[in-house]
């Protein structure tokens, strides 16, 4: 998790003469718009050459029109990359790590296995629940969608359920787990930068998460009876039938995922949780494979690359390794590098200070809260920047309204945590769609947990329902709805 001692530039710390006009903020921000649009939407590149652009762009802005120096530029973008660090190493050791667990069998032997017990109809709602429980026992929407999701996919395509179907039930159900994880790093940040006791923000998040993901599960058990009887009859013996043949798939095939979720319960970081997954998948593939130590430890750096007999089980189970992260990487680094300018030039101090001064009522605080958060997601490219600008930028505000700061922990997270894998420059979508090899865009309408997350947190914003008071006895959350005043 990143350093909590980190506050991002308030408007007050902005000196006048290199304070952004409102105008001066605009430019860059739509230059970033413009420019991934065009590049990656319209003219299809990979989002390398759009995020350089923009970088480009806010430099020459922050230099020749706001007046920074070069070495104001390079501290923002820094900082933003030293806070995206431990996101930039769980990719590394996560592409290993898929990797390792395909050698090892046990990716193989959760899809064998899976195919065996699922059907069509319940699989994409079962997936959303199985997701869910699994990221809120270990705190990690992205250890559960790099594990289990990856052999989800496998199942899924065994079964005829669509790829992009498929990704969004495991991101649904990984991020609301997550959400409501004490474990989690984004849940104990929210509750952090904004002052709230970490399990009044977990009640205050609560009733929202389950009503979205319950919405989501009902929509999977709709989308699960149209798709059944999909799969052509006899893929799933074929499927089998191949894995069999490849791997021995006896239950020391599950070595790595006891390891990884075992030390994940414990309550060990996500990190050294996941290089433990590593290790224990080199060795089950020794052991249980018959792989050399040489041969296993290439696979960790190179890849999988299995003739299975079967063309789809072999694409299925074609990975990159550690070298394979190169492209994943280098875009996270690009739109962190981006963020950070745009937080160090004061870009996103002068959009939260000009967002503090159109609020008139809680239920547009709460509102624009949220608001906030997935446009600083936009921009930043990493939810911990979305969690942390709005949560300290506006908890003065909260307290104004006499509101119970859970109100703007829960703001942040329903809106910040869920939606950044809906944006495809951001870490989390970069990450998600090369763990599953489907494309943002693609998954992105089968997603709905980030579309109801924020959307019921609204509702419930301009409703006035769950807004909560801070007791006039000090500090406790009063449980009536607040009005606007």
């Amino acid at each position: 998790m990143p350093s909590l001692d980190y506050e991002p530039i308030s408007y007050g710390e902005l000196s006048e003469e290199k304070r952004p006009t409102l105008r001066q903020a605009f430019v860059p921000l739509l230059g970033v718009v413009a420019f991934l649009s065009v590049g990656s939407g319209y003219l299809k590149l990979a989002p390398h050459g759009p995020l350089l652009w923009s970088i480009a762009l806010a430099g020459i802005v922050g230099k020749y029109w706001i007046g920074l120096s070069w070495e104001d530029l390079y501290d923002g973008m820094a900082d933003s990359l030293m806070m995206g660090l431990q996101a930039i190493l769980i990719l590394f050791v996560i592409y290993a790590l898929i990797s390792t667990w395909i050698s090892a069998g046990t990716i193989p032997g959760l899809m064998y296995y899976g195919l065996s017990v699922l059907t069509p109809s319940v699989f994409l709602p079962a997936t959303a629940l199985l997701a869910a429980a699994v990221a809120f026992s270990i705190g990690s929407s992205w250890t559960t969608a790099g594990t289990l999701g990856v052999a989800f996919i496998g199942i899924g395509s065994g079964l005829g359920i669509p790829e992009p179907m498929t990704a969004g039930a495991i991101l649904t159900g990984a991020y609301a787990g997550d959400k409501q994880s004490p474990l989690s790093d984004t849940t104990n940040l929210a509750a952090a930068v904004t002052n709230t006791d970490l399990y009044d923000h977990i009640r205050a998040m609560r009733n929202g998460t389950v009503l979205a993901l319950g919405l989501s599960v009902v929509l999977y058990g709709y989308l699960g009876l149209r798709v059944a009887g999909g799969a052509p009859t006899g893929r799933v013996a074929e499927i089998q039938s191949a894995l069999a043949g490849t791997y021995n798939l006896s239950l020391l095939v599950f070595l790595p995922l006891v390891v990884t979720f075992g030390l994940a319960l414990y309550g060990y970081p996500a990190l050294p949780t996941l290089v433990a997954g590593v290790f224990a998948g080199t060795f089950t593939t020794t052991l249980v494979q018959g792989k050399s130590f040489t041969a296993a430890w290439e696979i960790f750096l190179n890849g999988t690359a299995p003739e299975t007999g079967t063309q789809m089980v072999t694409d299925l189970l074609a990975s990159g390794g550690l070298s394979g992260s190169a492209w994943t990487i280098s875009v996270v680094v690009a739109a962190l590098a981006l963020g950070g300018l745009l937080e160090g030039m004061g870009i996103l101090a002068v959009l939260s200070h000009s967002l503090a001064k159109s609020i008139r009522s809680k239920s547009s605080l709460v509102v624009s809260t949220g608001a906030s958060a997935f446009l600083v997601n936009l921009f930043s490219a990493q939810q911990y920047m979305s969690i942390v600008v709005p949560g300290m930028s506006l908890r003065s505000l909260y307290d104004d309204y006499d509101l119970d700061s859970s109100n703007l922990s829960r703001a942040v997270e329903a809106a910040g945590t869920p939606t950044g894998a809906l944006i495809p420059w951001h870490a989390g979508a970069v990450y998600m769609s090369g763990v599953f090899g489907v494309a943002t865009l693609e998954y992105a309408p089968y997603y709905f947990f980030a579309f109801l997350s924020p959307a019921i947190l609204f509702v419930m914003g301009l409703t006035g329902r769950g807004i909560t008071a801070k007791d006039a006895a000090g500090g406790e959350m009063a449980n009536a709805t607040v009005g606007d005043d």
